[in-house]
């Protein structure tokens, strides 16, 4: 009895699940996921790359896009949150999401994910352009597939993640019509796949010996095969930015300085800054990691600067 009480007095208690309009819209907002969008920045990266991002024309592109992106995998993650309430409420943490609270009617976030899912592309296909919607509706089919079965497969679970960041690094470019270079897809593509199989490998070094891994996966993996993939990747997405850095295209440089080139030794000491909190098994979410370090932010502020100046050739 005693026991029992000690455990009850150990699990925190769960606060009950607001109610009425106001409750349903808050919970329809957390189970969207805000913390998330930040990663739908990426829809700059392609107009920057080109030097196309200042223009009115261009912001206001690039602001639609990023809100269509982001109604879109809130579609993915309301449709997610409603097809697996009944397995989350015997989560101890995800127990607490909007949908398996009850916050959130099952009904109600199939209905709000699947207008949100076929609105999104709608509405690209009318205010930016067919390649967008295009990409938006692959999008939010892939991800649906990954949420049904894909994230069961060993390997293709990790190539989805990675495409869905390199469909954000696209799609701006795709809005703007600006062709997209082989550089930039190989360093974006294995750039996402190094964070992503880094994030991987962190949770499979802190599940080591533990039951109960949060990702089924977890299991099938081995933590040398995950450490090979993402040394794998960064070691391509460096080739790549190098290669991309060094290649004149038979334009000469004006500037004061090779800012190009010289880009290149700050990219490499923020994926060598990365890795090392890949190495220690703690790089979690993408954004948490580069937020959360000085060095890593300093080193990525020094990169964008030489980026942009490159960029604009001075």
């Amino acid at each position: 009895m005693a026991e029992r009480t000690a455990l009850l007095e150990r699990t925190p208690a769960v606060a009950a699940p607001e109610r009425g309009l106001g409750g349903l819209a808050r919970g329809l907002l957390r189970t969207a996921r805000p913390r998330q969008w930040v990663k739908n920045v990426l829809v700059v990266a392609a107009p920057a790359a080109a030097g196309r991002l200042f223009s009115e024309h261009a912001l206001v592109q690039l602001a639609l896009v990023f809100a269509l992106f982001t109604a879109c995998a809130a579609a993915v993650y309301l449709i997610n949150d409603a097809r697996d309430a009944d397995a989350d409420r015997a989560h101890p943490v995800k127990r607490h999401r909007p949908v398996a609270a009850g916050q959130v009617p099952v009904p109600v976030a199939y209905a709000v994910g699947g207008a949100l899912a076929v609105l999104a592309p709608a509405a690209a296909a009318v205010l930016c352009s067919p390649a967008v919607a295009a990409l938006l509706t692959a999008y939010i089919g892939m991800q649906l597939a990954y949420c049904v079965s894909l994230k069961h497969v060993l390997v293709v679970d990790l190539v989805v993640v990675t495409t869905g960041f390199l469909m954000r690094a696209m799609v701006g470019g795709l809005a703007l019509g600006i062709p997209l270079s082989r550089w930039f897809l190989i360093t974006t593509g294995f750039g996402a796949l190094f964070m992503v199989s880094a994030k991987r490998y962190s949770e499979a070094v802190q599940m080591a010996g533990k039951a109960g891994a949060t990702r089924a996966l977890l299991t099938e993996y081995t933590t040398g095969y995950l450490r090979f993939v993402w040394q794998l990747a960064a070691g391509v997405s460096v080739l790549g930015y190098c290669l991309w850095a060094l290649e004149e295209g038979g334009v000469p440089s004006t500037g004061l300085l090779p800012w190009r080139q010289l880009s290149m030794v700050a990219f490499i000491l923020a994926v060598l800054r990365y890795a090392v909190f890949a190495d220690r098994g703690t790089a979690g979410e993408p954004e948490d990691v580069v937020l959360h370090d000085r060095a890593l932010a300093l080193i990525g502020l020094v990169w964008l600067a030489m980026y942009g100046l490159a960029v604009a050739n001075w």
